[in-house]
């Protein structure tokens, strides 16, 4: 076994709850309020000249708010940081043809505002170990004396310890529905198993094949998106049945939905971290999609299809690859994230650059060489080759068809696992 550190979210009761109620909702009141001068000053930049303002903009237009200073200011950052974040999302849905996709809204219910989270960073809170306490600043706005701070009394799970933890990264303080907790995001040294493996495989994520996944050894696999892509149709419809999209029914399906997304990215980066044990892969090399809402080379935006417009959002490739990484890092497994520009272009085989070379979403062909190849395995297969282009396995034969032919699994809804699907022969 090995050690290594790694960010965990540990959640913790408030013991002294009576006594901190009223000064927790203060502040997850004041952040609402917050969120919602933002929103109204984005809406109007945007309605003037078009434009969204980023986190530093925002930042800079409202640190002299009145409303800024009910939190500490690091707190008030992340406010703004999380508005500006959703707008962007929201932007870039716009941009690509999703006309369902909605700004991010305002936080009230009725004439109330809701209980937001409220996040602490370094500067914004205190911890004490030895007797679970951890002292969070409040804004200047909501002291009484400029001393004043919110000291909860807190309780961990018996197998949590964060006296020996690296550090406290951050302290969130969460509504829960009828109390208030804490999330302390930590850096933690923990075992991992030492991998022997010294092979490679590279993962193209997209929005027909959730992941597409190219070996060293010379196989592939693909992994549709037939489990989300039914439950986006169920709960579709179920939610357009519903007549208040902000209804307590709207929200249970909203919850439900988003539950059986999570259960899917686990269940899946699971799978592939075991299937890469199996394999002795020690790197896995994952596409990094930061770049898929930018505009093309010719400064119009990406056009991604139809439905590809619609879906391309809606899937969390940062959310699957982090639960990727944190798995394949409890195995020993490195995970590097490079860029997946000119990917889906080049031949894995020659290297020849050329778009009409793939001839339709699932076919690649190359006019130079004249591989044929599942698109989103040649994909794969690039991105797998920009950390390890050197290894004495490329020399594999390509006429083998792995390339043409991957492997699938399906995700089977029933079981809540994947499946090889099987291959039917005439």
């Amino acid at each position: 076994m090995a050690k290594q550190v790694v960010t965990r979210t540990y959640t913790a009761s408030i013991r002294n709850q009576s006594r901190v109620r009223d000064d927790l909702g203060a502040l997850g009141f004041a952040a609402s309020k917050l969120w919602n001068v933002g929103r109204w000053t984005c809406s109007r930049i945007w309605d003037e000249i078009g434009h969204i303002p980023n986190h530093t903009e925002l930042t800079a237009y409202l640190k002299n708010h009145e409303r800024y200073d009910d939190l500490h200011s690091q707190s008030s950052q992340r406010v703004l940081q999380e508005l500006a974040e959703a707008f962007s999302g929201w932007y870039g849905k716009r941009r690509n043809g999703d006309t369902r996709a909605n700004p991010p809204g305002y936080r009230k219910h009725g004439e109330k505002h809701p209980r937001s989270t409220v996040t602490f960073k370094t500067a914004g809170f205190k911890l004490d170990t030895e007797y679970n306490r951890v002292r969070l600043s409040q804004g200047s706005n909501l002291k009484e004396y400029w001393s004043d701070f919110i000291l909860c009394k807190y309780q961990t799970r018996p197998d949590v310890d964060l006296s020996t933890v690296e550090g406290v990264k951050q302290v969130k303080a969460v509504w829960s529905g009828d109390k208030w907790e804490l999330r302390f995001i930590c850096k933690v040294e923990v075992d991992v198993s030492e991998s022997s493996g010294e092979k490679t495989v590279g993962i193209d994520l997209g929005i027909t094949n959730f992941a597409a996944l190219a070996y060293e050894d010379g196989h592939s696999e693909l992994y549709p998106l037939n489990g989300l892509k039914q439950d986006d149709y169920y709960f579709s419809k179920r939610l357009a049945q519903c007549d208040d999209s902000n209804s307590a029914q709207a929200t249970r399906l909203n919850q439900k939905k988003s539950n059986r997304r999570t259960h899917y990215f686990h269940t899946l980066s699971k799978h592939i971290v075991q299937r890469c044990v199996e394999d002795d892969v020690g790197t896995i090399v994952i596409g990094n999609l930061s770049g898929i809402r930018e505009d093309d080379e010719n400064g119009e935006s990406k056009n991604w299809g139809k439905h590809g417009n619609l879906d391309l959002h809606s899937w969390a490739f940062d959310r699957f690859t982090e639960l990727l990484t944190y798995k394949a890092e409890m195995e020993g497994i490195t995970v590097e994230e490079v860029s997946e520009r000119d990917t889906s272009k080049s031949c894995s085989c020659c290297g020849r650059k050329r778009k009409a070379n793939r001839v339709e979403r699932g076919l690649y062909v190359c006019d130079n060489c004249g591989t044929t190849a599942n698109a989103d395995v040649n994909g794969a297969e690039n991105i797998r080759q920009k950390v390890s282009p050197s290894s004495p396995n490329l020399s594999v034969n390509r006429s083998n068809g792995w390339l043409a032919q991957p492997s699938t699994f399906l995700f089977d809804t029933e079981t809540g696992a994947f499946a090889p699907q099987e291959r039917v022969t005439s």
